[in-house]
């Protein structure tokens, strides 16, 4: 088996597997950050570790006007974070506005729940849930 990567990136510290993240969250090296909506982690699951810092919110997808200063209150200084959302897309622009703010900042690929399969469903190709991390319902 391959020592997971870290893939580079243009903004921010780099691209990350969802195994990874969760190794460097559980050796307290890096704090895990959802930006997914608050409707998406109440209706799809959430990671208990995660601090919850949504980049956009429902309805309407609207920008989140906190973002700034909830991310400083989630991310403690001179800690990196890795950043989750739906499919690992959300993520990257968070990760760049992160490290706009002087946080070290890591996209997850696949995000929560994956890419969408042939049917248009999620959670069958890759993601956090996919590879049996930890998560909850509700």
């Amino acid at each position: 088996m391959t020592e997971p990567t870290i893939s580079p990136a243009e903004g921010y510290a780099g691209d990350i597997t969802p195994q990874l993240a969760w190794q460097w969250v559980q050796a307290d090296q890096a704090v895990l950050v959802d930006v997914r909506s608050d409707a998406e982690r109440e209706w799809v699951g959430q990671v208990p570790a995660a601090a919850a810092v949504a980049w956009k919110q429902w309805p309407g997808m609207a920008m989140n006007a906190d973002f700034d200063a909830q991310m400083r209150a989630a991310v403690p200084a001179g800690t990196p974070a890795v950043l989750l959302c739906r499919s690992g897309v959300r993520s990257i622009a968070a990760a760049r506005r992160a490290t706009e703010l002087g946080i070290t900042a890591y996209n997850i690929l696949e995000g929560f729940e994956g890419d969408a399969d042939a049917q248009g469903q999620r959670g069958k190709r890759g993601g956090w849930r996919f590879h049996g991390l930890p998560w909850k319902q509700g």
